[in-house]
């Protein structure tokens, strides 16, 4: 399907049509008509079947019906990819051409949106049911008018006329914004591809990731003083720049642990912020695998390009490193808050070198399968709302444990209701970690107009009864601190995993 930058919808009369157009809007038939209709005479047609010949000819078998009553069968070329069951009102030009124009191809669509229905910014969808050629436009450019079925939203089953300079195929699927009374945004098909090409990665990720706690706990069993001096650095950077748990309690600790997250690194470099670096959690894990690739047996040392090169070759290197773990991961386990655990070696086998460097790039892979995960999750939502999501994970010091926590933030941009109202974020935090001695923990909260509402689930039963007893304390805390607090609740055991609520998309349209 092309691309298409923008559209709009025609005005109520169509241009007058010129003789240039009847000619490109002609049926040649491919036997005589023999007296059925006189030059000039209109009739009536239906499309019975369609078959391309070659490109942008096809073949169309027509159902005639005369002015007596009676019915005939034809068979004509066309330019235009007529869709089977089209009705025509047709008029003889000679014995063997035919003037088309299709039976309401704009006259009962709409031409104007009430943006009170679709409000600006609404993400419409349709199916092309007719097309035809209006205009002739400069540098043999033609314009079309487009009959499109929407297939959403309240206005679902109605009909838009829209002209574009662009041949849309009949049975195509359409993707657009609305962004006024009479103008329509598409969503071009490379931002599909884009998001095709974001799951086919986050698969990939997802099976050659790890968790970091494998990591932690295998440098921490390694000797230091036995290590060269730059990996030896390269381990007490990493770990140094980890931030402690009471760190989290605050804003700005917690604001300043999510920047280091490793979730920006990317758009640190493009934007040339490179200040942060040296406590970028994902910076620190690539200098680390810089520095253990040398010492490998057969290990050339790297230069100062390859080095710098080494965090865009990653996802191939760990591929060949990691080999093929986890085949039977799927895109939903990816897509599922929080990651599981996954080590992929035993704390009580001796760790070298070689098994460093593969928990370091499975860590890598880690925090990458969550980027990519919260690319996959912002999306347009059914209702036309914006849906932005962050997901990362933060480990952070515990007295003598390194714990992580995974975080997710999405926030929901409410379409308008009408033209006179403001637009309402919707906020979801969601919270993942297993902290000594209460266990595993997951915390979702909700903040909409204005109030804040959770649920904390906790697998210990004895937790969950010591949560359930401070939750009036944390009522006040939360009121104090200017919030208005609708429920809280604790539970025992974990969230339910049921079917996701997202926008599932068609990537290509077989009928296109």
């Amino acid at each position: 399907m092309s691309e298409i930058s923008s559209s709009r919808p025609l005005p109520a009369s169509p241009p007058p049509t010129r003789p240039s157009q009847v000619a490109e809007q002609a049926l040649k038939l491919l036997q005589p008509l023999d007296g059925l209709l006189a030059s000039g005479e209109a009739a009536k047609a239906e499309v019975i079947a369609v078959r391309e010949a070659v490109a942008q000819s096809f073949q169309v078998l027509l159902k005639l019906t005369l002015a007596n009553g009676s019915h005939a069968t034809l068979q004509a070329s066309s330019n235009q990819p007529l869709s089977q069951g089209s009705l025509l009102n047709v008029t003889a030009l000679s014995d063997t051409r035919l003037a088309m124009v299709l039976q309401n191809a704009g006259a009962a669509a709409l031409t104007k949106l009430d943006l009170d229905l679709l409000p600006v910014g609404t993400l419409i969808q349709g199916k092309v049911e007719a097309r035809e050629q209006i205009a002739q436009l400069k540098a043999q450019q033609a314009l079309f008018r487009v009959v499109v079925n929407l297939l959403n939203t309240p206005m679902a089953g109605s009909k838009l006329s829209l002209e574009t300079p662009h041949a849309l195929p009949v049975g195509s699927l359409l993707t657009a914004q609305v962004q006024g009374n009479q103008a329509l945004s598409f969503l071009p098909l490379s931002s599909r591809l884009d998001q095709l090409e974001v799951s086919q990665q986050l698969l990939g990720q997802q099976n050659r990731q790890g968790s970091l706690e494998g990591l932690f706990k295998a440098l921490h069993s390694v000797n230091g003083d036995a290590l060269p001096e730059g990996l030896r650095n390269s381990v007490e950077r990493l770990l140094g720049g980890l931030p402690e748990a009471t760190q989290l309690s605050d804003a700005k600790g917690l604001a300043k642990a999510l920047e280091n997250s490793g979730m920006q690194l990317e758009a640190k470099l493009l934007g040339g912020h490179t200040g942060t670096l040296p406590q970028d959690l994902k910076a620190n894990l690539l200098r680390l695998i810089g520095q253990l690739l040398p010492q490998l047996p057969g290990a050339a040392p790297l230069s100062a390009g390859a080095a710098g090169a080494l965090a865009q070759a990653l996802p191939a290197f760990a591929r060949n490193t990691l080999g093929a773990l986890g085949q039977g991961s799927s895109r939903q386990q990816a897509l599922g808050f929080p990651l599981p655990s996954k080590l992929l070696q035993a704390m009580d086998e001796e760790v070298d070198l070689e098994a460093l460097l593969k928990l370091a790039a499975a860590a890598v892979s880690r925090l990458q399968t969550h980027q990519l995960s919260s690319l996959a999750q912002t999306q347009m939502t059914p209702e036309g709302n914006l849906l932005t999501t962050w997901q990362m994970e933060v480990p952070m010091r515990n007295q003598e444990d390194l714990v992580p926590l995974q975080l997710k933030l999405q926030r929901e941009e409410q379409a308008k209701q009408g033209k006179n109202e403001q637009q309402e974020m919707l906020w979801r935090v969601e919270l993942a970690f297993d902290l000594a001695p209460l266990g595993p923990l997951q915390v979702q909260a909700q903040l909409a107009h204005g109030s804040l509402s959770g649920q904390l689930w906790a697998e210990r039963s004895a937790t969950a009864a010591m949560i359930t007893g401070e939750l009036d304390n944390l009522r006040e805390r939360l009121l104090a601190a200017g919030l208005s607090v609708g429920a809280l609740a604790c539970r025992q055991g974990t969230p339910p995993q049921g079917p996701r609520t997202s926008l599932e998309q068609r990537w290509i349209d077989e009928t296109a």
